[in-house]
This record gives C-alpha cells, sequence and structure tokens, in this order.
C-alpha cells in the first residue's frame, strides 16, 4: 500500500569521475567535493571491487581519501565485497576511519554477482558467498562493539579478537541485494536495506520482508535505514540523457542497456526526480545517485536540483496531509 512520506529524502551521490576508481589528482577531487558539499547534498558514495573485470578500487580506501578531503560530508560504501576479506581486518579498518571522521561512515555490503572470476581469483568459492557473508557480517557486528569476539565458523576461525576503540557513534550496516535472501540477511544483521533495480512496489516489499525476518529472529532493533542506489543519467533532453548514460553502463557492466533501463531514469533533473518520488511514495527517505553527465560541475548541480524537487514534493505532500488531518478533526 502507498503510504505518504513527509520526510525530506537524503540525496548523495558517487563523484561524476572515471568509473575505475577516484581521480588521482587529489586536489581535482577536492574541488568536487566541495562543489557537493555547497550543493546541499547529504552524502557522497564509493564503490568496491577487487579486479571487476580487471579494474578495481578498494572501498575503504576510497572512503577514507574522501573523507581526508572534505571534512564534514558522511561517506557511504555500496557496496563493499565483504565476502572477499577477512571480519578482523575489515573492522579494523572500519575502526580506525570511524576515528578520524566518526560519524561519516555508512557501510553498505554486498556479495558481488556480476563477475565470478573476481571472487575466485580472491580464493573464495563463488558458491559460498552467501554462506561466508552471514558468517562475516556476524562476526563484524560483533568485533564492532569493542568486546572480546570469536568466531568458530564454515569459513572464519579466531577467539577472543578485540578491535578497540569501538567506533563511536556505531557505524550503520546496511546489506545490499535484491534477492529475497538478501532483504533476510539485512533484517537478521543490518541496519537496513540498500536496494538497485527494483520498482517501488518491489521496495515497499523488500522492507516489509526485512522487517518480517527481523521479527522472525527476535530483533529489538528492527533494521530503519533503507535506501535506493540509482543509476541515471542528467542533461537537457531526455535523448542526450539516455545517450550519456547507456554508453556509461554498457562500458561498465558490458551488457546492452536495455537491460538496466525501466530501473534507470533519465533526462533532466526533474525527469529523474518524478522517477525517484515513487520510492519516496512508498517510504524511501535515502537515495545513492550514480549520475552520469557531460560535465562533472553540472552533473553536481543537476543531482543537486533533483534532491530540490524531491523535498519541494514532500513538503507539499505534508501539507496536503496536515490540511486533510486538520479538515478530519474539525468534522469530528
Amino acid at each position: 500500500m502507498t503510504s505518504t512520506n513527509l520526510t525530506t529524502p537524503r540525496v548523495g551521490m558517487f563523484l561524476p569521475t572515471p568509473l575505475a576508481g577516484l581521480n588521482p589528482d587529489t586536489a581535482a577531487t577536492a574541488r568536487l567535493l566541495a562543489a557537493v558539499g555547497d550543493a546541499g547534498l547529504d552524502h557522497v558514495c564509493v564503490g568496491d571491487h577487487v579486479s571487476f573485470a580487471g579494474f578495481g578500487f578498494d572501498g575503504l580506501t576510497q572512503a577514507a581519501v574522501l573523507a581526508a578531503l572534505h571534512p564534514t560530508l558522511p561517506v557511504h560504501t555500496g557496496v563493499y565485497l565483504l565476502p572477499l576479506r577477512h571480519p578482523v581486518l575489515v573492522a579494523r579498518q572500519i575502526a580506525d576511519l570511524g576515528r578520524v571522521a566518526p560519524g561519516r561512515l555508512v557501510f553498505g555490503v554486498g556479495i558481488g554477482g556480476e563477475d565470478r572470476h573476481e571472487v575466485a581469483i580472491c580464493g573464495v568459492d563463488p558458491a559460498t558467498r552467501g554462506r561466508r557473508m552471514n558468517e562475516a557480517l556476524t562476526a563484524l557486528r560483533r568485533l564492532l562493539t569493542g568486546e572480546p569476539t570469536s568466531c568458530y565458523g564454515e569459513f572464519y576461525g579466531f577467539e577472543d579478537a578485540v578491535i578497540a576503540p569501538a567506533p563511536a557513534p556505531p557505524v550503520p550496516i546496511i546489506v545490499g541485494g535484491r534477492s529475497d535472501v538478501a532483504i533476510r540477511r539485512a533484517g537478521r544483521l543490518g541496519d537496513g536495506w540498500l536496494g538497485i533495480w527494483n520498482s517501488p512496489r518491489r521496495y515497499a516489499a523488500a522492507v516489509q520482508l526485512a522487517a518480517d525476518e527481523a521479527g522472525q529472529v527476535g530483533r529489538a532493533d528492527p533494521p530503519q535505514r533503507h535506501a535506493m542506489q540509482v543509476w541515471c543519467g542528467l542533461a537537457g533532453s531526455r535523448e542526450q540523457a539516455r545517450g550519456i548514460l547507456a554508453t556509461a553502463m554498457q562500458g561498465f557492466y558490458g551488457l546492452p542497456f536495455e537491460r538496466f533501463e525501466r530501473y534507470s531514469p533519465y533526462g533532466t533533473p526533474a525527469d529523474v526526480a518524478e522517477f525517484l518520488a515513487g520510492y519516496v511514495a512508498e517510504g524511501c527517505t535515502e537515495f545513492n545517485l550514480i549520475p552520469q553527465g557531460l560535465d562533472p560541475e553540472e552533473t553536481i548541480a543537476a543531482a543537486a536540483e533533483v534532491k530540490r524537487l524531491l523535498a519541494g514534493r514532500s513538503a507539499v505532500a505534508g501539507a496536503a496531509t496536515a490540511g486533510a488531518a486538520a479538515v478530519a478533526a474539525g468534522q469530528r
């Protein structure tokens, strides 16, 4: 059922730089980060790949660089391939980043899936990724409390590991993935779920599935921080924006754009905001945009305009809801 959301959505973005990773020109990156912050966007995002079709970029390394180059912007990993790493080492990285940039990391995790070779060269059987994720994520959550943690699992074994000091405030862990298995994992072990390439109806169903799973395992703190990660093309016309977006996505995934087009909006900021409004109506309050445009500064400005338009929609919806409530109260 569609619900009216009165919360202004948080909107962040991946920097408009080559998809193979960060620009080695840190001064240029700092200027882009300043533009993101000045435009009023809420956070920046980074990806993670060890060797995706031959290239890669470490998500936590990128997060640390961006946090160092801007004094306030939060950084979201979307998503970090946790099953390819050891949870004790990842916990140390997160704890260190939590000390130098407290409250600014949102740790999105996933199992990957587009390139099975990437998984295999890390010494991981691709068929075990889901089980590894469950085990690593369970251990990681305990490690990040700063308390002694032991794990005697199928894939990881350690005793009385301590990662101190614990991040303060705690780092939110968001579980990404389109399958029901991933959504249930978010319900058991995450602070929220990160969707991609799904409809507003599927988004709402996923949030409910995560809540149901949390109830099944008796969680006192069910996941609340849900988000959508959305590729989008931003330009002066839909035709131009589609061409830019299709080129970028086909180059990255090696698949026809038509495979993604249904869930990847393009056009002016108003076109993209119209698309995202369907998710806001279903309760989504956070977006990670992967915007593609002709010019980095213009792309940042266009993403910020998407946020402004969504905020305007939320304000109008809130006023309408408040007015309807007042009328109903007067009739009683």
